[in-house]
Order: structure tokens, then C-alpha cells, then sequence
């Protein structure tokens, strides 16, 4: 009896007796050992003091105490902060609150994210189309068959036919595949090796094809690029889309056998403008960062992107809309201007030509980088700013005026974050459909603005916002799929809907909270009246909250490799 209630003391004070409490939120994937440390905690009556403990076995490394409770208008909760920057010992630890309990375990070290990073980056070859896909060892039973084989024009695209269908990644939850919704995705990718190459040279992703001498980071990306060639017409037009006419069911990827059908704007030139923008952008990016490896697929992507060029110049601004008989998702939008400038920058980034600069120049003062609203699928003109500055550009004015454009904005987004409670860069406008991929561009927009101006104020206000997507939030879980102990669960992902698996699959970053409730599952379950910050609930059917997509994990893969 004496040794049982010896046992009992000793994991009590390891903390293993009690489950962690949800009242304090850390970043479960943890924290970079030279970087600050907050954690938050949010308990209906204020704490006073705090310890950081061992998670091996509970011994105290650092005590410290609570900030005074901030009111979180987002959120509704009182929130103190946990400082704990001066621990620098790499090792695994949780908070203890006295009254309150531990938190989730949390890392300290030299490359907390690598992890992360590898599963964020490697869901992409989970979201393959057209060739059989197995997560391996790691991940026995995350796999399906090749898909999608059956491919066809359709009537709104101006010609008939089969058509191929292999490549490309699964946009979201659903099967589709889109080439305004890939520019973004692709060119996010791209900007993360060409900025933190030197850091994702050799690691690894246990592709197919790992050790073909070029970076696994390029090698998924070029599985995408392959299909987004494929919409090319030969005009040099580029179809929008690559869809079955209706979302499929709950079902795996090889047992949806609709034709995949490629889908125009209905009428002449029955490609779109955007679509064809975004895709001379990042073809003109992969020209840049292929050529070290691949020359000839470089060339190969530059020719395109000329196409491309030629083609919006005829046609500046044909948008779509989903044609007749068609109800998959459509990226419409209206103004394909940001999309040219982007196309325009990227190409003279490439090639250095004048005439490619002079477009961009009479039309650059058309846009502005702000401090609310980051880079999205439907605003790429922050990435045609800033690859204009990054790439040399050599107007000086223009140059001067976009650097200090882009650093007042990211002044105002670091002090937003110190000021909000939960310190993420987050407006309660900014809590949409996506508000998760809204925070990681945030991180993204500050970054680029360190590559822009170096200061340590940029990178930890990033960092914030990677915390608040990995457990620093209201609800102490992590965004992220099998990253941290809490993680969510129920993704509206249709291979973690129809296997078997206990778990989703890994790497896949959450829509999170959205007040515009556009699905019924959150109408019926979250009150109108909630604030922004409580709109998300962790369930297949609320798709407006938990819907995962490839253009809300590529900042996130930015964000990662730029704070390692």
C-alpha cells in the first residue's frame, strides 16, 4: 500500500493525475529556444503565479508570474499571459497553474517546427490527384489508388474531347482542381524556397521522388505545375478549372469515377483572365527556381508563361462564373488587374526585360499593401509589390515607395498583435470562411517585411500568429492535423471522412473560426450572437470552419520555414 501511494505522489507531481486543463493554451508544437515565450491562460478568476516543469519528470525549471487579465472582445475571455522567455534549456515542459492545473506539453528547443513543417509540406503529396498515394510506415492505411484517370472537355470550354487528367493536387475537402486557387498555393510554395531554400534543401518528404537530386520541396510542387500546364491552351488561355460537375460524396478519391471535366467561361475565349494571370505568375517563379535542376522543364515553364503574358494582353479581364450544370467552387472574381501586375513582376523578376517592368510601373500605383486584409487567392497585388523589391527592381522610386508602404503596414500588424490578448494579428473582420489561413499570411506579409528591413519585432509577431494556430487560442487546441496533443479532429476532408483511420490525415490546417456560420451544422450548434473568435466547432459537416484547402496551408509552410 505504502509503494502504490508513493507511485501516486510521484505522478501527481509530474502532473500526469490530471488531464491538462483547457484554461491554458501554449503552442503544443513549442516553442524556438532563443525566441519569446508566452503562454496564455483564460480561467474565470485570475491566477497569480505559474510554474514551467520537466514533462519527464515534473522538476520546476522556471517560476513566474501572470500578467493582469486583458478583456478579449473576440473572444469574450479574460486572458493573462505567462512570460517564460528567459527559458532557454532545450527539453519538453507544460505550465502549471496553481487552482487551474497543467497545460499540453510543449518543446523548447533549436527547430521546434521542423516536425510540423515536414507534415504541413508533406500533406500535398497526401492531396495528389491521378496517382496512387501511400503515407507509408509512418502512417499505415493513409493511402488510396490512383483517381480521377477520366478526363473530358466541357461544353463551356470551347472545344470537345478527352482530355488528360493526371497531376495536380485536390483543392480542398472536395476533389476539384483550380488554377486560380493553385497560383496562390504554388507561388507561396515557391516564394518559401526561393526566400529559406538554404533550409529545405535536404530535407526530406518521403515522396516518390525523394533523391532525384532535386529538393523534395520542388519535386511536390511540380506535381501541380504539371497539371496547371495542362490547362494551357494553345492560344496561350488557361482554363479555370479541372472539376466533376457536382461535389462528390463522402467517398475516397479512386471510388469518385465522375469525369473530371475541364471547364471554361462558357463563351469566347472561354478561358479566364485570372486564371491565366496567376498562372504566367508562377510559371515565371518556377522558371527562376528549376533552373538549378531542371532546365529544360525551366524553359519549358517560361515559354509558358510568355503564352500567357501574350494571351492577357488580348484578353485583360475575362472572368468567370461556374457556366450551366456546373456547381463546384468558382474563385470568382472581378478584377483580374492584380493578377496581370503579379504576372507582370514575376516575369520581369525572371528575365530582367524592360517591358515587362514598364507595364508594372504604370500600373503598380493602382494597389497598396495594408495592414488589414494580407495576400489572398482573390488580392495577389502584395505579391507583385513585393517580388518587384525582393527581385532587384530598379526604379527607385517605386521601390522606395512599396518598402515603406509594406513596413508601415507591418508596424501596424506588430502593434495589433502585442495589443490583442490572445496576441495574434486577427481583426474581428478577419474571422471568415479561412480566418486560420488569414493569420498565417499575416505571418507571411511579416516576414517578407523583415526580408525587406531586418527587425527582431517582425519575426516574433510572425511567430505569434504561428502560436495562435498551434494552440494559443481560445479554444487550446491545435489547428493542425496529428501536430500537438490537442489537436482537431474532424476535418471536412473527404479521405479522412471515408477511411478508416482513427485519426485525419496528418498536416492539415483547419478553416477555424468563421462568424459568417455559412453551413448548417454551425447555424444549429453556435449561437448567432457568439463572439468572432468562439465561431468554430470541430465536426465533418461545418464545412465553413473546418474545411481544409491547399492555399491555406502554403503560408502556413512559409510561416514554418521562415521562423526555423
Amino acid at each position: 500500500m505504502a509503494g502504490k501511494f508513493v507511485l501516486w505522489l510521484t505522478a501527481a507531481a509530474c502532473g500526469f493525475a490530471q488531464a491538462p486543463a483547457v484554461e491554458i493554451r501554449v503552442d503544443q508544437a513549442g516553442y524556438p529556444a532563443g525566441g519569446p515565450k508566452v503562454a496564455l491562460v483564460a480561467a474565470k478568476a485570475a491566477a497569480g503565479e505559474f510554474t514551467v516543469r520537466r514533462a519527464a519528470d515534473g522538476i520546476v525549471e522556471f517560476r513566474g508570474k501572470l500578467g493582469e487579465p486583458a478583456a478579449d472582445a473576440d473572444s469574450g475571455d479574460r486572458v493573462q499571459a505567462a512570460d517564460f522567455s528567459k527559458l532557454a534549456k532545450p527539453g519538453k515542459y507544460y505550465l502549471d497553474v496553481p487552482g487551474i492545473g497543467r497545460s499540453w506539453t510543449f518543446a523548447v528547443g533549436a527547430d521546434v517546427y521542423a516536425r510540423p513543417w515536414y507534415l504541413a509540406m508533406r500533406s500535398y503529396y497526401g492531396q495528389r490527384c491521378g496517382i496512387a498515394v501511400d503515407l507509408g510506415k509512418e502512417f499505415p492505411g493513409y493511402r488510396h489508388a490512383a483517381c480521377h484517370l477520366t478526363g473530358a472537355m466541357h461544353a463551356s470550354s470551347g472545344t470537345e474531347g478527352d482530355h488528360v487528367s493526371k497531376a495536380g493536387w485536390h483543392d480542398a475537402g472536395d476533389y476539384g482542381r483550380y488554377v486560380v486557387n493553385s497560383g496562390i498555393t504554388t507561388g507561396t510554395l515557391l516564394w518559401t524556397w526561393e526566400m529559406f531554400g538554404a533550409r529545405l534543401r535536404d530535407v526530406k518528404l518521403d515522396i516518390p521522388e525523394s533523391g532525384n537530386g532535386t529538393p523534395d520541396i520542388l519535386n511536390e510542387i511540380r506535381w501541380n505545375l504539371e497539371w496547371m500546364l495542362s490547362m494551357q491552351d494553345d492560344d496561350g488561355g488557361v482554363w479555370p478549372k479541372q472539376t466533376s460537375e457536382r461535389f462528390p460524396g463522402f467517398v475516397m478519391p479512386e471510388k469518385d469515377t465522375t469525369v473530371s471535366y475541364v471547364i471554361g467561361t462558357g463563351k469566347e475565349p472561354f478561358k479566364s483572365s485570372c486564371a491565366t494571370g496567376d498562372f504566367a505568375a508562377v510559371m515565371a517563379i518556377s522558371a527562376r527556381a528549376y533552373k538549378p535542376f531542371d532546365a529544360a522543364f525551366a524553359a519549358r515553364a517560361l515559354r509558358a508563361a510568355r503564352e500567357a503574358w501574350a494571351w492577357l494582353g488580348k484578353y485583360p479581364n475575362v472572368t468567370f462564373t461556374n457556366p450551366a450544370g456546373v456547381a463546384t467552387g468558382a474563385y470568382g472574381d472581378g478584377n483580374c488587374s492584380d493578377e496581370r501586375l503579379w504576372a507582370a513582376a514575376e516575369l520581369h523578376r525572371a528575365t530582367g526585360e524592360r517591358a515587362f517592368e514598364e507595364y508594372f510601373l504604370a500600373n503598380y500605383a493602382n494597389f497598396q499593401i495594408r495592414a488589414a486584409g494580407p495576400q489572398s487567392w482573390g488580392n495577389v497585388a502584395p505579391l507583385a509589390l513585393w517580388t518587384y523589391v525582393l527581385g532587384g527592381g530598379k526604379d527607385e522610386a517605386a521601390a522606395r515607395e512599396i518598402r515603406a508602404e509594406s513596413l508601415s503596414a507591418a508596424d501596424e500588424i506588430v502593434r495589433r498583435t502585442a495589443a490583442n490578448p490572445y496576441h495574434v494579428s486577427l481583426t474581428a473582420r478577419d474571422y471568415v470562411w479561412g480566418s486560420n489561413s488569414v493569420a498565417a499570411n499575416y505571418g507571411m506579409q511579416l516576414l517578407v517585411a523583415n526580408a525587406l528591413q531586418r527587425d527582431a519585432k517582425y519575426v516574433d509577431a510572425a511567430l505569434d500568429n504561428l502560436h495562435y494556430l498551434l494552440g494559443r487560442n481560445t479554444f487550446s487546441v491545435s489547428w493542425v492535423t496529428q501536430v500537438g496533443e490537442n489537436p482537431f479532429h474532424h476535418p471536412h476532408h473527404r479521405p479522412s471522412g471515408a477511411d478508416t483511420n482513427a485519426e485525419p490525415w496528418p498536416g492539415l490546417l483547419s478553416g477555424g473560426p468563421n462568424r459568417g456560420r455559412q453551413d448548417n451544422a454551425m447555424r444549429a450548434k453556435l449561437a448567432a450572437d457568439l463572439p468572432p473568435a468562439k465561431m468554430w466547432i470541430d465536426e465533418q459537416e461545418a464545412y465553413a470552419a473546418n474545411e481544409v484547402a491547399i492555399n491555406w496551408n502554403a503560408p502556413l509552410v512559409f510561416l514554418m520555414a521562415g521562423v526555423r
